[in-house]
């Protein structure tokens, strides 16, 4: 026998061993009795120590993924566990009805690679999907053109789990899977913010007969301090974890994902239009799992290693990050600092409309978005003392750049940008330094509204990601068999060769600037990481105002218009989720304090 197929037999076997203390661990958790005690679950946004470290938006997804890091998994197995739980307790972002990017470094090697798991148009997917056929028009982005079965894409999260424990994990599907099976069963406690997203999704929850069903009982969203159970989802858990992979995307269930797409299960109860979509069995059966290579860059000596196409996200980060490197942001007040990001960003973000797609479709130029010598010549276009009249022009991401700051933009280029604000991320770490950032997600809160009768999952409302009207010339343009653009941007930053933070967020477009502040924050302004994460925070996606939250208005609102800035507010932008190693070789998880009602983090032995 060789040896690789003994160690590989080890491997399943721990693995076997520790699913058991897994399960048997986190029935204390999830019981019945101990879900409805809210105490068991309790929130903390900030933990140290060693072991290896999990952060999550949600308490009972850290604590599965601690539990899988205990009991011997690894970061894989861990992230695969966590992501399944969020599935259980945040249907409403991600689950396997969606896609999403997941991003892993290998201690063992050195390498870090990716998984693309977005989700896919089908093949048959008109130009005009979107177009209202008795108006001529797009249909109302929300709640009408989000729900509905045109917009959904073949999901990818399935296939990503799957490959992702393959190639790195130590568990099975079944093992990691178990937990959240278990979990769907039990039931978790109601928080505030699981009422309020089913109550601003009534009006589409009722439109679709299973959706009402699971999640608006008697007609009501769950109360806050009820316990949620999912069996349908439990069940589809279990089949998936027995069956594999391929039962998904050729098995029955598949049969019924295209059934529901084409011939939505409407209540009848609203006038929500529902139109059917093109997702077929044939779809299903033809998804494959992307593996592109990560975007690289340097900044101030770190490196940044991020998504490439057909997330715009490591494109955009890396290209704002580029042209900010061209100021030293350390000696400047916070407000001459917090100008150059405003303004780098939409100078990114008209790059991102020129430029950003599926790679196997349109030619996007990666190498030259994240090339210093296009920074330089964008960073030309900042004014260190006034904010630019957006939006701004793209730059000529060709090779050949002027470094002397002659005019060098092209024509504006307007594009609405409609991703919508869900999604989740977790970040994970183990005791051998392997690292996970994974950003997941079914798009809108609540993606489509339609979920498969009898499998207590939402399908994603990805395809809205493109471009409604189609333009021949866009690269987000509508096209059968692409993936639409997307914004995720899970991270991973090494310093000095060695993995030193982990980071990503929700929030649609919003995401990019997200994790760009926070970097800003970390390595630039002085920041520790919980600091970097908890302050108040602002986008600028090229458009006329910047968006910012209340506490960055009231902090540097009027210092920033008088640059010129213009603004508008919003509650809160992401929910970021993040693992730092510290220089003792300790880990530091760090999950939001406030936004969205907090995160989750949490380490496998905490500092006393």
């Amino acid at each position: 026998m060789s040896p690789l197929v003994t160690r590989s037999r080890r491997r399943r076997l721990l693995a076997a061993l520790t699913a058991v203390g897994v399960t048997a661990s986190l029935a204390a958790v999830t019981s019945p009795t101990a879900a409805a005690n809210p105490r068991h679950v309790e929130k903390q946004p900030v933990a140290v120590g060693t072991g290896g470290a999990v952060s999550s938006v949600d308490p009972y997804a850290t604590e599965i993924g601690l539990e899988v890091l205990r009991r011997g998994g690894n970061a894989t197995d861990a992230a695969v566990a966590t992501a399944a739980a969020l599935g259980v307790t945040e249907p409403y972002s991600a689950g396997i009805g969606g896609g999403g990017f997941f991003v892993h470094y290998d201690a063992a090697t050195g390498q870090i690679q990716t998984l693309d798991g977005r989700e896919k148009a089908p093949a048959a997917m008109p130009h005009d999907a979107f177009i209202d056929p008795e108006t001529s028009q797009p249909y109302p982005f929300f709640p009408d053109m989000v729900t509905s079965g045109v917009s959904v894409g073949v999901p990818g999260t399935a296939a990503t789990w799957d490959a992702a424990l393959r190639e790195w994990g130590t568990y099975s599907l079944a093992e990691a899977l178990r937990p959240a099976t278990q979990l769907a069963r039990r039931g978790f406690v109601v928080d505030e913010e699981f009422r309020e997203q089913t109550l601003d999704n009534a009006e589409r929850f009722s439109a679709i007969a299973p959706t009402a069903e699971l999640f608006l009982p008697d007609g009501d969203a769950p109360a806050v301090g009820s316990v949620f159970r999912n069996p349908d989802l439990a069940d589809t858990y279990s089949q998936l974890g027995r069956k594999g992979v391929d039962w998904f995307y050729t098995g029955p269930i598949a049969a019924e994902i295209a059934e529901t797409v084409q011939n939505p299960p409407r209540s009848g109860e609203t006038d929500l239009p529902v139109p059917p979509g093109h997702l077929t069995v044939e779809d299903m059966a033809d998804y494959a799992l992307e593996r592109p290579e990560p975007t690289r860059h340097d900044y101030r000596g770190y490196e940044i290693v991020g998504m490439a196409p057909p997330s715009s996200g490591g494109t955009t980060v890396g290209e704002m990050l580029n042209i900010l490197e061209r100021f030293d942001l350390a000696s400047m007040t916070h407000e001459e600092a917090l100008h150059h990001y405003l303004e780098a960003s939409a100078l990114a973000y008209a790059d991102r409309g020129r430029y950003s797609g599926d790679s196997r479709f349109v030619d996007v130029p990666v190498a030259e978005l994240l090339s210093d010598d296009f920074a330089a010549e964008r960073a030309c276009q900042l004014d260190p003392t006034t904010a630019a009249d957006k939006p701004v022009a793209a730059g000529t991401a060709d090779g050949d750049y002027d470094p002397t700051c002659q005019n060098t933009d092209t024509e504006v280029v307007e594009r609405p940008d409609t991703e919508g604000p869900s999604t989740t991320h977790l970040s994970v770490v183990d005791r051998w330094g392997n690292v996970v950032a994974y950003t997941l997600t079914i798009e809108q809160t609540g993606g489509s509204g339609i979920t498969v009768p009898g499998r207590g999952f939402l399908l994603n409302n990805e395809l809205t990601d493109f471009s409604h009207v189609y333009d021949p010339e866009d690269p987000n343009r509508i096209e059968g068999g692409k993936r639409p653009r997307s914004s995720m941007s899970p991270t991973i930053v090494l310093r000095d060769g060695e993995p030193w933070l982990a980071l990503g967020t929700p929030g649609g477009s919003t995401i990019i600037t997200t994790v760009a502040q926070t970097l800003l924050n970390r390595i630039d302004l002085g920041m520790d990481l919980p600091a970097a994460l908890a302050a108040p925070r602002a986008t600028q996606r090229n458009t006329v105002t910047v968006t910012a939250e209340p506490g960055f208005l009231d902090a540097h609102g009027a210092a920033l218009e008088a640059y010129g800035h213009q603004f508008s507010t919003t509650s809160a932008l992401g929910a970021a989720a993040a693992v730092e190693i510290l220089p003792d070789g300790a880990v530091q998880a760090v999950a939001e304090p406030v936004r969205r009602h907090g995160g989750a983090a949490g380490v496998v032995h905490p500092r006393r």
